[in-house]
């Protein structure tokens, strides 16, 4: 379902399709909003994004996949080390652009995000002002919601801030983890982001600003957040297990050696009379982690040094080091 707010702004291009837009982004979760605009013939006049980047085995520049995309589709790349720097300012400005479009991009100084007549819209993966930051998907299951979805809104000085066009809700399912989420409002922002910017461009749009009522928050995600405490609840390992997966990861430790956690199941019980963080396995089929009040029962894990697979592939080929 697509909300509208109120709080009316309005512009009249002089043509449809004659807003000059410019797009910042980086990762892959831009590239489904890109494409979707230039899909629906949406005037990008140029993108912005992340310089290349050394990576792989012989450490070679690698294009971000935002860039990637803009060459496939013949638009002007910008890759700026820093965004204050004047000459990029200067290039950006070239443009004359209407309005600006970041998504899963770095912040931006007053100089950048200012610089549209228009201003600057943002898509974000949250239900604003709920999971304001950097990971919000990842932190929407670690808290155990069972909704979330993308919103559309005009940047200002605050981050995450800014006045609200349109959003959209997203189920969360019970067994859902991070990377399948991700997808789904990947592809459900690159829709909301089409219709935003249709709305905007015929001047038929409205805003509602956000207001501070909510106490749920989405900072980055660090190793201290991956590591799991077996004194806390089933349920909480459980959701900190599906929210980090497949990155960063939830781990523990398995004989002194690190396991990542992909995929998990909690049982529920009182029964174990096992210490909590001591784990059992009949070295065949199942390896169970005892927590507060139950069993977490491994399925998908990968052990330092090895490659990600199954507990039961794992437990054939392990050996306890005395």
């Amino acid at each position: 379902m697509t909300y509208q707010f109120t709080h009316s702004m309005c512009y009249f291009a002089k043509n449809y399709f004659a807003l000059k837009i410019i797009f910042l982004g980086t990762p892959d979760f831009a590239v489904e909003s890109l494409k979707a605009i230039v899909d629906a013939g949406l005037n990008v006049v140029a993108v912005v994004t992340a310089p290349d980047k050394p990576a792989g085995r012989g450490m070679h520049l690698q294009q971000s996949p935002v860039k990637k995309i803009a060459i496939e589709k013949n638009i002007p790349v910008l890759q700026p080390v820093k965004l204050k720097d004047e000459n990029f300012i200067a290039e950006l400005k070239s443009y004359e652009a209407d309005l600006q479009v970041v998504i899963a991009f770095r912040m931006l100084p007053l100089a950048v995000w200012n610089m549209p007549k228009l201003g600057t819209i943002n898509l974000h993966a949250s239900l604003l002002p709920d999971y304001r930051g950097a990971a919000p998907i990842n932190r929407a299951i670690m808290n155990g919601e069972m909704e979330t979805g993308v919103c559309t809104f005009f940047l200002k000085h605050e981050i995450d801030t800014g006045d609200l066009v349109m959003q959209k809700k997203v189920p969360i399912g019970k067994y859902m983890n991070a990377g399948e989420l991700h997808d789904i409002l990947m592809n459900t922002g690159a829709e909301l982001i089409v219709e935003t910017l249709r709305k905007i461009e015929s001047g038929s749009y409205q805003t509602i600003p956000q207001g501070n009522n909510s106490n749920k928050f989405a900072p980055k995600i660090f190793t201290a957040d991956c590591k799991i405490n077996w004194n806390d609840k089933g349920e909480t390992i459980y959701n900190t297990i599906r929210g980090l997966s497949p990155y960063p990861a939830a781990f523990t430790e398995l004989d002194g050696k690190i396991l990542k956690i992909y995929n998990a199941d909690f049982i529920h019980t009182s029964d174990h009379k096992e210490q909590i963080g001591n784990y059992i396995t009949d070295g065949k089929t199942y390896l169970h982690f005892m927590c507060a009040n139950g069993i977490i029962d491994l399925k998908e894990i990968q052990l330092a040094g090895k490659k990600r697979m199954m507990v039961e592939e794992m437990l054939r080929g392990y050996r306890k080091e005395n």
